[in-house]
C-alpha cells in the first residue's frame, strides 16, 4: 500500500464518484479505478459499493477511512515538521477546540501568532471534549482547548481560562424573571435539565447537587451547545453550560449564573504526552504558556 492509494481512496470517498474524483486528481478514470481495485485486493475486501450514479462506502470502507485520514494527516505533518527544521516557522498548524469560550481564545492566539509567523496556515477542528481529546491522542490535532477534567497521565495541560456555569432558561419561564441575577442550584430541583453529553460532566453535575440531597432531572444530554440552545428555546428544558455559551443565544433564552455552590468551567490547553510537538506547534504552545 502506497500513500497515493490512501489519497486516491479519500478523494473518491469525498466525491462519491470515480469520475469526479478523477477530475479533481487530474488523472484518467481507468487508472484511478485500477488503483482502488489494487487497494481492495490488498485489504481483502471491497471498500466501495458501486452504483449507477456514484459510489458509497462499505462498512469496511467507513472503518478504513478513519485510518486513511490519520495516515494522510500524519504524512502532511511529517513533511512540514522536517521542513521547519531547516527554516522559519511555516506549514499547517493542526488545532482543535470545544465550544463556548474556546474558539474565542484560539482566535486571539492565532491572531497574535500570525503577526510573527505570516507563513503559517491553520487547520481548526471543533467538537465536544471527548472528540477533541481523541484527535489529540491520535495525532490528528497537536494542540487543543478542552474543559476539565482531563487525563493528566496521557495529556499535558495548561489552565487558560475560568468562567461560571450558567442556566439557560426559556423566556417566559418562572425562573427567567430575574435575568442576569444568580440562580441557586436548589431552585433547579425537579426542573428538566439539558446538559453536555460527556460522562464525566454528568458525574460533576450530580456532585453539585449531592450536598443539597437533590437528584437532578436530566432530560437530555447533547454534544453540541447549539442543540441545547434550540431545545431551550422550544421549552424542552433548562440548559446548563459555561457562561460564554450565552454569547450564542438571542432574546428567547435567559441566562442566570449558578450559585450555592458556585460552580466554574475551567478551560485547558492540552497536548499529548505520547507525541512530540512539531517545531511549529511547540512555538504556538510556548507563546501561550509565556502569556499565562
Amino acid at each position: 500500500m502506497e500513500l497515493r492509494h490512501i489519497r486516491y481512496f479519500l478523494t473518491v470517498a469525498e466525491e462519491g464518484s470515480f469520475t469526479k474524483a478523477a477530475d479533481r486528481l487530474m488523472i484518467a478514470q481507468p487508472p484511478l479505478s485500477r488503483q482502488i481495485r489494487d487497494l481492495e485486493e490488498e485489504l481483502g475486501t471491497p471498500l466501495f459499493v458501486r452504483k449507477n450514479h456514484g459510489v458509497s462506502l462499505t462498512d469496511a470502507g467507513v472503518r478504513f477511512r478513519q485510518y486513511a485520514n490519520q495516515i494522510a494527516v500524519l504524512s502532511d505533518r511529517s513533511i512540514e515538521d522536517i521542513r521547519d527544521l531547516s527554516g522559519g516557522l511555516h506549514g499547517i498548524l493542526y488545532l482543535a477546540a470545544v465550544e463556548a469560550k474556546a474558539p474565542q481564545l484560539l482566535s486571539k492566539w492565532i491572531s497574535s501568532f500570525s503577526k510573527e509567523n505570516p507563513n503559517v496556515e491553520y487547520n481548526l477542528w471543533n467538537g465536544n471534549t471527548d472528540d477533541v481529546v481523541h484527535r489529540v491522542m491520535n495525532g490528528l490535532s497537536e494542540i487543543a482547548v478542552i474543559t476539565s477534567p482531563f487525563d493528566q497521565e496521557d495529556l499535558e495541560g495548561l489552565e487558560v481560562y475560568r468562567e461560571p456555569w450558567v442556566a439557560m432558561i426559556p423566556k417566559g419561564h418562572a425562573l427567567a424573571e430575574d435575568a442576569g441575577n444568580s440562580l441557586k442550584l436548589k431552585e433547579l430541583k425537579d426542573q428538566p435539565l439539558i446538559i453536555p453529553s460527556r460522562a464525566s460532566r454528568l458525574r460533576e453535575i450530580e456532585d453539585w447537587f449531592s450536598p443539597l440531597h437533590i437528584q437532578p432531572t436530566i432530560i437530555c444530554r447533547i454534544a453540541h451547545m447549539q442543540n441545547a440552545i434550540e431545545l431551550t428555546k422550544e421549552g424542552v428544558g433548562i440548559s446548563i453550560f459555561p457562561a460564554s455559551g450565552a454569547d450564542y443565544t438571542d432574546g428567547s433564552v435567559i441566562t442566570r449564573p449558578l450559585t450555592q455552590p458556585d460552580v466554574y468551567a475551567t478551560y485547558v490547553l492540552i497536548r499529548s504526552r505520547q507525541h512530540e510537538l512539531s517545531k511549529l506547534a511547540e512555538g504556538f504552545w510556548n507563546m501561550i504558556a509565556d502569556g499565562i
